[in-house]
């Protein structure tokens, strides 16, 4: 398919830069792939729209304040870094802003001592740096880091962020940007969910800055996709195994979710999810077959990105048009802090 199949116009006043006031008041719209429906809801409605069979799994990687501000030495420039993941000791991939400019060998001051040194450039061609640190650890990052919103906010992160842009069971740091679909959860909303039956677990995929990376290819199965890290609990494979083998619904929170759990399985041998870490960079586009989650709570996403691709794979891409051009007439609110998606079977 062309990547331009992807595309859509989509009018700047449904980008949500900030979020909702009261989290978890978001809009809903519901797809039913059965029978191709579409309908309208609040998040709330969640608790009565998911089956009582239903087991929901969550991402509970924690987004790191990963956005720190820099001063070349030589020319006293200010530089903007996105720790991305640490590699070995101090150093790590870093997305730094004027990429073109900052040379290998340039050294950087930090406040409060820390000094940055860059190596080399990164393996894969995107502007990326590894960036040797001496004194940044991360109760630093904590302190002074900001959280690392998407480009598209066009605005820096405040205080609200801190809270706002964490999902509220966010566990395991690592993350360079939210697992959004998990930030709509409140605690009385997975309390209600507990109430009814519904089973949720957890497992990790620290969000990466493929996020961020447009689909520059024009066919979109010749894109060439990110690579992020994973983990599984033995305790979490057991619930998702145990939930197949009885024909439960696997309900992924989330796009990244949906990649860890497919990862899980394309690796597999014996066609079960088994404890673990590993890297995921599966993508998903339609013709693909799923091999272990049945539906998907989502977010609405960007044009031309590989997670529109997915969610056209899990629901078809003609229902998929329909119901974002649906969003654009009713004015849903779009991308991180936007509305959100229920994909039922």
């Amino acid at each position: 398919m062309k990547t331009s199949d992807f595309d859509f116009d989509l009018p700047q006043e449904l980008v949500a830069s900030s979020p909702s006031v009261v989290r978890g008041d978001d809009r809903l719209m519901q797809l039913c792939i059965a029978n191709q429906q579409i309908s309208h809801h609040r998040f709330s409605d969640i608790v009565e729209l998911l089956p009582r069979n239903a087991l929901l799994v969550f991402n509970d990687s924690k987004v790191r304040k990963a956005r720190l501000m820099a001063t070349a030495m030589e020319s006293g420039a200010s530089v903007e870094m996105l720790l991305l993941h640490p590699i070995v000791s101090n150093r790590w991939v870093v997305l730094v802003s004027k990429a073109k400019r900052q040379k290998e060998g340039k050294r950087y001051q930090l406040p409060d001592g820390v000094t940055a040194t860059i190596i080399s450039d990164a393996e894969g061609g995107d502007g990326t740096k590894i960036i040797e640190f001496f004194g940044l650890t991360e109760s630093y990052i904590e302190k002074h880091g900001s959280m690392p919103l998407p480009p598209y906010m066009h605005r820096d992160a405040s205080k609200l962020d801190d809270d706002r842009y964490q999902t509220i069971y966010a566990k395991h740091i690592g993350s360079a940007a939210a697992p959004t679909a998990g930030l709509h959860f409140t605690e009385e909303i997975v309390e209600k969910l507990t109430q009814k039956g519904i089973e949720h677990t957890f497992a990790t995929l620290h969000v990466g800055m493929g996020t961020f990376a447009p689909v520059r290819a024009e066919i979109i199965e010749e894109h060439k996709i990110h690579t992020e890290s994973y983990s599984i609990s033995a305790e979490t494979a057991h619930m998702i195994n145990h939930a197949k083998a009885v024909g439960r619904p696997i309900i992924a929170v989330g796009t990244t979710t949906c990649r860890l759990l497919e990862s899980a399985m394309k690796e597999s041998q014996d066609g079960k999810i088994h404890s673990g870490s590993s890297m995921s960079s599966i993508f998903i586009y339609p013709g693909y077959e799923f091999r272990c989650i049945d539906g998907l709570i989502t977010n609405f996403h960007t044009p031309k990105s590989t997670l529109l691709a997915l969610v056209s794979a899990l629901a078809g891409y003609d229902l998929i048009r329909q119901s974002y051009q649906e969003a654009i007439k009713e004015c849903y609110r779009f991308f991180s802090y936007g509305d959100a998606m229920l994909i039922l079977p």
